[in-house]
């Protein structure tokens, strides 16, 4: 019986220590995200937007801004919609998110891009591009919530 009991003490007291010493990582999750955003520009483009991130069945709104610098002209609205990966909380959305791309729309185009903040969370969109603009630039997009 106290062998058993000794056991039995020494496998909780294991059980313990492990989860002290091996704490397991945070598991990452996946939310939509769908945004309207409006640029346009001569050499230097500016805009911004508004949008939704459905995460873990809840929706919270946020606001892009962003700018760019290289080669810029003319206006355009995307309606992009996507995924936002390695979310913790709706927080981790937060953040400068930086790209380097080349694009062009005239009169209505499909396009997507990929970016990614500080804190690891890559964001994934594509839509339509509505309006005259041609691009190859070094870009940034700043996303906040209220």
């Amino acid at each position: 019986m106290k062998k058993k009991l000794l056991a039995f003490v020494c496998a909780a007291v294991l059980g313990m220590v492990s989860a002290v010493i091996f704490p397991t990582s945070s598991f990452a999750d996946t939310g939509s995200v769908r945004v309207v955003f409006t640029k346009g520009g001569f050499i230097i483009g500016v805009g911004g937007g508004r949008g939704v991130l459905t995460f873990r069945g809840h929706h919270y709104p946020f606001t892009a801004s962003g700018m760019s610098f290289g080669a810029t002209i003319g206006a355009s609205t995307m309606e992009l919609v996507g995924h936002a990966r390695n979310l913790h909380s709706p927080g981790d959305l937060v953040g400068t998110y930086s790209a380097i791309g080349a694009g062009a729309a005239l009169a209505g185009g499909a396009g997507g891009v990929a970016l990614q903040n500080a804190r690891g969370v890559v964001l994934e969109l594509h839509g339509v591009k509505v309006g005259l603009e041609l691009s190859a630039a070094v870009g940034g997009v700043t996303i906040t919530m209220p």
